[in-house]
């Protein structure tokens, strides 16, 4: 009795192992064939198939190709195989399981069999996909973030004699987009520069979101020409104006370019990070040359860099030091020949570097903020100047004063103005402020401060006119005085050129505005901007830039 009762139990807590085992695993046998001998019910619940349409069938018409290469390895070996892998449900949908696949032998017959058991894992390989879509995802715009370039590099396998070029793309002015419209528009403008930029590459290329407003681009074994092909792609398609929320702006970038072999083992060849480093500061350079273009890596950018930082270094108090100082390039009447006004220009004498170029200093002004006090001690220092050559008799039509984006989308830039006149007690109507055509990427905020400077009677040209802004309906928008054609077109008189000038004068004369050419350096170009009836001009033609005290000699030389 006693022995009976043992062998009942024993085989409970078999039956109660084989139904745990049967609730967590889905089990299927084969044979030495690879037809299904048996199939639990818990690989039927997942997979939806039904057990008589399983058995005594081929185990290859219900697993992938990978599975069956697996258990035909299994057979051939004796070997037992485990391995994670995704499978198909009958609904054609995916699910991802933990794989055993084991050999057995029934000992009284010496048949063989082979198991295979399964755990189902998708809950966890979705999550583990998400988080290392955390890790190697950028989540804004999807492409690959900086962490795939380890990746990238182990993947590829790469060969020693295999050049890399690498392109550092970043979007010009990308912080006044965010200020002016807010980061929403800033994120859709990122969005669609990304999506831009993946369609140029080919498949073995590989682009990923660098930083904020930067991409990098790495391809392999380019020629020159290529090369050259690519960027103007790249710029081209940076270029096509972005509709976001009725806001149609125009996006340009500046791209640095560094080529190596960065796997051949030596030491002196550098690495993808040199070359990424080497490329941004390539980037940096065409940035300084006017942005919107590119710049190929160079030996002695590094030492132009290092000056860079010196700069920087020095200019934060070079304003304390009194080491800016102005001086005033006359404005033409080109019907009269005489002096109607001046643009004042801003110098900087370094106690180190000595006299620095404002095409170094003031965009590094614009970077760090600083243009903002310093734009406007100038305007103090040209109201200052304005009241003193009143007194002294001399009443020029207007002074010109450059105003950066940065100064301009001050909010306090319209009252600290009207303070400024007011302290120098100098009619606003004397003042001109030149503004470029990329500060009117916001129309609505340009509009109302605009719109204040003509309520205090100040006037406002637009520089560089030509270059810039994508829509010209902001000409009968705003309220604007004058046009300044830019030096570029001055430069270029050919029969093209002519044309582009003619245009400007043209709709400057019917828009009701003043038209002054800029940059007029021989008689060739003031003798067909005179016949053109181009309002006035400025350039070395005439003079060049002078101190203040030179002025007065210059306005009654030419009477």
């Amino acid at each position: 009795m006693d022995e009976i009762v043992k062998i009942t139990y024993r085989e409970r807590i078999q039956y109660d192992i084989e139904e745990a085992i049967n609730d967590m695993m889905m089990i299927v046998v084969f044979d030495y064939h690879g037809n299904i001998q048996y199939v639990n019910d818990k690989f039927t619940e997942v997979t939806n198939y039904a057990k008589e349409e399983m058995l005594g069938n081929s185990f290859g018409n219900f697993f992938t190709s990978e599975i069956s290469e697996n258990l035909t390895h299994t057979i051939e070996d004796e070997k037992k195989w485990a391995g994670e892998l995704k499978q198909k449900k009958k609904d054609g949908t995916y699910y991802w399981s933990d794989i055993t696949i084991s050999p057995i032998m029934n000992k009284i017959t010496g048949d063989k069999h082979y198991v295979l058991l399964q755990r189902e894992i998708t809950e966890r390989k979705e999550h583990e996909q998400m988080i290392e879509k955390l890790a190697y995802v950028d989540p804004l715009t999807s492409l690959p973030n900086r962490n795939q370039i380890t990746r990238w590099i182990n993947d590829c396998h790469h060969a020693a004699d295999k050049e890399i070029t690498v392109f550092f793309i970043d979007i010009d002015r990308f912080k006044i987009i965010n200020d002016n419209f807010g980061h929403d528009v800033g994120d859709q403008v990122l969005i669609t520069i990304s999506e831009r930029l993946k369609a140029c590459i080919q498949d073995k290329d590989f682009i990923f979101r660098y930083d904020g407003e930067e991409f990098i681009l790495l391809l392999e074994n380019q020629s020159m020409e290529d090369i050259n092909n690519k960027l103007n792609q790249l710029l081209a398609a940076i270029r096509k104006p972005i509709c976001v929320d009725n806001l149609e702006l125009l996006v340009t970038a500046s791209i640095g370019i560094s080529r190596g072999f960065p796997f051949s083992g030596d030491e002196e060849i550098p690495s993808i990070e040199n070359l990424i480093k080497k490329a941004d500061t390539a980037m940096y350079h065409a940035k300084k040359q006017g942005r919107n273009q590119f710049h190929f890596h160079t030996d002695n950018q590094e030492r132009e860099l290092e000056r860079t930082y010196q700069i920087e270094l020095e200019i934060r108090e070079a304003l304390e030091r009194n080491e800016f100082s102005l001086v005033y390039q006359p404005l033409i009447n080109l019907r009269t020949n005489k002096i109607v006004g001046v643009e004042s220009l801003l110098r900087w004498d370094n106690r180190l570097l000595g006299r620095i170029s404002p095409a170094e200093f003031i965009p590094i002004l614009e970077e760090t903020g600083l243009i903002i006090p310093v734009g406007k001690w100038i305007l103090q220092s040209v109201s200052i100047q304005m009241k003193s050559w009143q007194e002294q008799g001399l009443f020029l039509q207007r002074v010109s004063v450059n105003v950066s984006p940065i100064q301009f989308q001050d909010p306090y830039f319209v009252a600290d103005l009207k303070k400024i006149l007011h302290k120098a007690e100098v009619d606003p109507s004397y003042l001109e402020l030149e503004i470029t055509e990329g500060t009117l990427l916001d129309i609505d905020d340009s509009a109302k401060k605009l719109h204040d400077l003509q309520d205090l009677g100040v006037k406002v040209s637009i520089d560089d006119f030509g270059t810039g802004y994508s829509s010209l309906s902001y000409l009968k928008q705003l309220p604007i005085d004058t046009l300044k054609i830019d030096k570029s077109f001055i430069d270029d008189l050919d029969r093209d050129g002519k044309i582009i000038v003619n245009t400007i004068i043209s709709m400057g004369k019917n828009l009701q505005f003043r038209v002054i050419a800029e940059g007029i350096e021989n008689s060739d170009q003031f003798k067909y901007l005179k016949q053109q009836q181009c309002h006035e001009g400025q350039g070395y033609f005439f003079s060049r830039p002078v101190e203040s005290d030179k002025i007065e000699e210059l306005y009654y030389s030419l009477q």
